[in-house]
């Protein structure tokens, strides 16, 4: 399929619409199958070693599809950025995929996993907050704010009684990891903006992954997995990030940004469902319920395009 071909495939609302679900049910279920993949390996809470090599070797997989992706894609091999570019590239690597990936597993190794897809929903709100000092263009609103105050007020309702199932350690891990996605958010837009965006989550991927595998592995961390199914739960991973990059690259170059983000509710509902069926997790907790439901609404809130006004 031609370049051209498949920007027009995904500039059809209807097949924008499928797209973007297939990839927020994606992300969504990332927390729920690495803490699978923590069971699956042995891997306990307290063994950080082990959860970084475990984070390490799923972002190095996922560079290598992402660039076996490109390479499909534009049928040459990806033109890797220069100079300034690189460095930049490689710097967002050390934030964007080392850092915030450091806070991100080890908040999964102590939550639950629905209350670390409530808190983990905050980067939206965060996001926005900090567009609106960013961003001439797109400066905070009522309709944002109150957005914000909703999924915030979820964040406070899931973590009613024992921190929402989970640690104070974990909270703070999440939320941490949670701003240094929204803080990492325009650094990575403008390095796209200077070199080719395939090649700079390749290398945000793989050097992020990197770091995380040789820290974990010099700190005395081992991967083995107690059973068959481990392997296949570690590639799936991979394939989360890799085809949610290459899915959510297509849609966001051929789509009106409010067509596609709003879809992101589905993230924290997809959270809740797994990890009830994969990890047995309460799925009628009613301060889950309740949480879910304002993060929901606030992030609808954030994302849905201004109404247009009518002449009468």
């Amino acid at each position: 399929m031609e370049k051209s071909r498949l920007d027009a495939f995904f500039s059809v609302p209807a097949v924008a619409i499928v797209m973007a679900i297939l990839c927020n049910m994606l992300w969504g279920s990332a927390f729920p199958f690495i803490k699978l993949g923590y069971r699956l390996f042995v891997i306990e809470s307290g063994d950080t070693a082990s959860i970084l090599c475990f984070a390490g070797i799923r972002f190095m997989l996922s560079a290598a599809l992402v660039w076996v992706c490109g390479l499909a894609l534009n049928r040459k091999p990806l033109p890797m950025p220069k100079g300034k570019a690189l460095l930049s590239s490689c710097g967002l690597g050390l934030w964007q995929t080392a850092a915030q990936y450091f806070f991100y597993y080890s908040a999964v190794a102590l939550l639950t996993g629905a209350m670390g897809g409530i808190l983990n929903s905050t980067h939206s709100f965060m996001g926005v907050i900090l567009a609106h000092f960013l961003y001439k263009a797109d400066r905070m609103t009522p309709r944002k704010a109150l957005g914000c105050a909703l999924g915030f007020g979820g964040v406070l309702v899931a973590t009613l009684g024992n921190h929402g199932g989970g640690s104070a350690m974990g909270v703070f891990c999440m939320l941490m990891a949670s701003l240094i996605f929204a803080l990492a958010g325009p650094w990575n837009k403008a390095v796209t903006q200077q070199a080719d965006s395939f090649s700079v989550c390749c290398i945000n991927l793989g050097l992020g992954g990197l770091v995380l595998a040789v820290a974990g592995f010099v700190m005395g961390g081992s991967l083995h997995p107690q059973s068959a199914a481990g392997i296949p739960v570690l590639l799936f991973l991979a394939f989360i990030s890799g085809a949610g990059y290459v899915l959510w690259a297509l849609l966001m170059k051929n789509n009106p940004v409010s067509r596609i983000a709003v879809f992101g509710l589905i993230i924290p509902i997809m959270n809740v469902l797994l990890s009830a069926v994969l990890n047995g997790e309460a799925l009628f907790a009613w301060n889950y319920l309740a949480a879910l439901a304002l993060v929901c609404a606030g992030i609808y809130l954030v994302n849905r395009a201004p109404q247009k006004k009518t002449n009468v």
